[in-house]
């Protein structure tokens, strides 16, 4: 018997199982087409016939079929779901009742008068517990009208928004406000300017140089209705306007209604919400500050705000009060004695009066505290602050010491750096980061964060048409500032940004802020903002709700958030896509119209962007109860 050949057997092995795979392949694919057909569709088990036929071809050696991959995207953030994704009816958040259409709730009037008033304690701000927060959306009031536009709102104002007449009648001497048909006009007259702010302003020129660039922010403590600030702005400096809910009633209001920087504020026992070394000028006219009493503890906190080389400008009383004190209806000692202990406290700080002219007095802080070190053996107070951060500003407790400045090499240096000349200013790098006094923030991540934001902003004009409208919005909130790029990025539109710096923030980067020339001050947003209802026409947020994630409820911010925001306002936040969705949520039950955009690097980014719009809505005529046993919807 003749033995097969060897090498024909092995070959016949190895071709038996390539022959195997394709008969089973062959009859596997027919067997799934027809189980395909009997279920006429092409998803479900036909698909999955085909993938089966595809691998077994593929072990089998027979050519399969070329497939393109698809690596696009196909799902952005408008495929999102909006939430509630039932089509269940939404439930809103009630409307509060008429009579809180101005509710400020940490300068609520019922709840201060439980405190005390030794150096006003009780107009500082005392905000509601948890337990006390109002869960309903704080109407405007009927007949409530979209603002004049900047530079119109800085002179008129519709009564039907800020609808008080007591300042006409209190200050109508002074010029500040007059009532004219359906609204009221603001001439820009003061207590102490009456032939206007312009012209008390050009006085102040005459003093120190306002048109070079080197004074850019200011304040302005008792502000009045901020005619002083409102008049700057054309001349390129930015002030922060202060003062308390008082017997003259709206005055912040009205500042803010005019288009100009505002804040409910009092110095009073708590540090001014502001880093030290944050302006360049601060000013008092006739603002009834104690200045000369408690050691000259509100003068210290001024020269802790107040820059290197800054100007503290008062007029009123005691300034000039030889030829003043008859129409002051105060007597020659009084006055004396006032003006020698403000003259006292300003040389225990090393400050140095440079003129007291007519109704103007300027005095000058030192540029470093080099000889003030020495004249400590003659002023022995205030004393220096040992280890105090002196830029710590929220509800820190006011300190009878003087608050160091940064050491310098020579007598003539500038204590904590130079600062540029503004525009320039605006995107130099601040002294702080130069000096690596801020940890983490180099000179590369500024310009980087500056150029990032420039991108953001066009990104944002090209699906916020309003944002691109020149005058469109003009008192601009920004909820988690950073370093102030989102502020930087719109310096050329007609708008201020107001720079929030959260104290819950892992770096402290108000002073940068500052020392780029723009304003801000601190904020935790699980409490009210120190501000009346409908301040802002636009709200900006970075992160802010991964920021207070499990500190306070996302919805009691976005209700103060409802409450400060004008009816037809815009707000733009930007956040994980988890929380946008929850943003969205509660948008929904805000009655906010709202959209889900893509990150500007497109829609695989993790981060996403909520775009919403306030509804226009008022308090009807016919909700006149003051008692609030009835509210609307």
């Amino acid at each position: 018997m003749a033995w097969p050949n060897p090498s024909y057997y092995l070959a016949s092995k190895a071709k038996r199982p390539n022959l195997y795979y394709l008969a089973t392949s062959v009859i596997l694919c027919s067997i799934f087409y027809i189980v395909g057909i009997w279920q006429h569709t092409r998803g479900g088990m036909a698909n999955l016939a085909e993938n089966e036929c595809t691998q077994l071809q593929n072990m089998s050696g027979v050519a399969a079929k070329s497939h393109t991959l698809d690596f696009d995207s196909h799902h952005s953030a408008i495929d999102l779901p909006i939430a509630p994704a039932s089509p269940a009816r939404v439930n809103h958040l009630p409307a509060c009742p008429m009579y809180l259409s101005e509710y400020t709730p940490c300068e609520d009037a019922q709840r201060s008068l439980k405190f005390d008033r030794v150096m006003l304690v009780y107009r500082e701000r005392h905000c509601p517990e948890p337990n006390e927060v109002l869960k309903c959306r704080v109407p405007a009031p009927n007949g409530y009208t979209t603002p004049f536009r900047w530079p119109e709102s800085r002179d008129s104002v519709w009564f039907s928004n800020v609808p008080h007449k007591e300042l006409t009648v209190e200050k109508a001497v002074q010029n500040w406000v007059r009532f004219e048909g359906k609204r009221f006009r603001f001439p820009g007259g003061g207590t102490m300017f009456p032939r206007g702010a312009d012209a008390y302003i050009d006085e102040i020129g005459k003093l120190i140089n306002l048109k070079d660039g080197s004074i850019r922010t200011a304040i302005d403590t008792g502000c009045g209705v901020a005619s002083w600030g409102a008049y700057l702005l054309s001349r390129n400096i930015l002030t922060v306007s202060f003062a308390p809910r008082d017997t003259h009633e709206a005055q912040v209001q009205f500042a803010l209604e005019r288009g100009v920087p505002a804040l409910i504020g009092v110095m009073a026992s708590i540090r001014l919400p502001y880093p030290s070394r944050a302006f360049d000028m601060a000013h008092c006219s006739r603002c009834l500050i104690p200045w000369g009493q408690y050691d000259g503890l509100y003068l210290i906190e001024i020269d802790r705000i107040l820059r290197p080389g800054g100007y503290w400008i008062l007029s009123g009383p005691p300034v000039n009060w030889k030829k003043h004190w008859k129409g002051w209806n105060r007597t020659t000692e009084d006055l004396n004695k006032e003006q020698s202990g403000i003259e006292a406290v300003a040389k225990s700080l090393c400050w140095k009066k440079l003129v007291e002219k007519d109704d103007l007095a300027v005095w000058q802080k030192p540029t470093n505290h080099a000889h003030c070190q020495i004249k400590r053996k003659v002023y022995k107070k205030p004393p220096f602050c040992q280890g105090k951060d002196p830029d710590q500003a929220w509800y820190t407790k006011l300190e009878n010491c003087l608050t160091p400045l940064p050491e310098v090499g020579h007598v003539k240096d500038i204590a904590g750096g130079m600062l540029t000349k503004w525009p320039e200013r605006l995107t130099s790098v601040p002294p702080r980061i130069l000096r690596g006094s801020v940890k983490g923030i180099t000179a590369k991540i500024f310009r980087e964060d500056t150029d990032k934001w420039k991108m953001r902003v066009t990104y944002y004009k090209g699906f916020d048409g309003n944002l691109a409208v020149p005058g469109r919005f003009r008192n601009i909130l920004d909820m988690n500032a950073y370093l102030g790029g989102f502020a930087a990025a719109l310096i050329n539109d007609p708008l201020w940004v107001m720079n929030m710096v959260p104290v819950e923030a892992e770096i402290n980067t108000l002073g940068i802020i500052y020392e780029r020339g723009l304003i801000g001050t601190y904020q935790n947003w699980c409490e009210a903002m120190s501000t009346y209802p409908r301040t802002y026409d636009f709200i900006h947020g970075d992160s802010v709700f991964t920021l207070y994630k499990d500190r306070c409820e996302m919805e009691n911010i976005l209700l103060e958030m409802d409450r400060i925001l004008r009816p037809g306002g815009t707000v733009i936040l930007r956040d994980d896509v988890d929380m946008v969705v929850m943003i969205q949520s509660i948008m929904e039950r805000l009655n906010w119209n709202s959209r889900i955009v893509d990150h500007e690097e497109g829609p695989h980014h993790t981060e996403k962007i909520v775009w919403a719009v306030k509804q226009y809505w008022t308090a009807p005529a016919a909700d006149t109860d003051q008692q609030g046993s009835k509210t609307f919807s």
